[in-house]
């Protein structure tokens, strides 16, 4: 082995605190979160949507906090450790797997988008109005992982 590869990695130190340089744009994404908090999308949903999104887009500082909010909210620890294999995983139900199917495309735009045997299945068994706030769950949490990644939020 090399003296380089004993050597302690590197760990990014952090850039900035958005809510400091920018408060009204954080405060705008806060109320979306607010929104959210006040509609019919279940709390294990929006756990599962943010832990899901935040592991898609490798977003270390929400994967942690998120999934420490989730277990708090009586998520249980097997299913948090099968999320990353949820297809193959007995743990979800027909709705989460619809969820977490629409989380990934939506989060992975490229290379086909959401579709539509996703988007139906979804529709069919949650209808449009609970689609529209996964819909709006995902959009936020992928802007808080960008800003996350991009700020070098560090998980405690």
């Amino acid at each position: 082995m090399s003296e380089t590869s004993l050597a302690s990695p590197v760990v990014p130190q952090p850039r900035f605190t958005l809510h400091a340089v920018e408060p009204q744009a954080y405060a705008g994404l806060l109320l979306l979160d607010q929104h959210l908090a006040q509609s019919a999308l279940t709390k294990t949903h929006w756990n599962l949507i943010k832990v899901r999104t935040s592991q898609v887009n490798g977003c270390a500082y929400c994967i942690q906090s998120h999934s420490q909010e989730a277990l708090t909210h009586g998520e249980t620890d097997k299913r948090l450790r099968a999320l990353p294999a949820w297809r193959e995983s007995p743990y979800f139900t027909d709705e989460e797997r619809a969820i977490l199917a629409f989380t990934e495309e939506v989060t992975l735009l490229i290379p086909h988008h959401l579709s539509d045997a996703t988007y139906e299945e979804a529709v069919r068994l949650l209808g449009v109005p609970y689609v529209a706030q996964v819909l709006l769950a995902v959009t936020n949490m992928n802007a808080w992982n960008r800003l996350g990644i991009a700020a070098r939020l560090i998980p405690a």
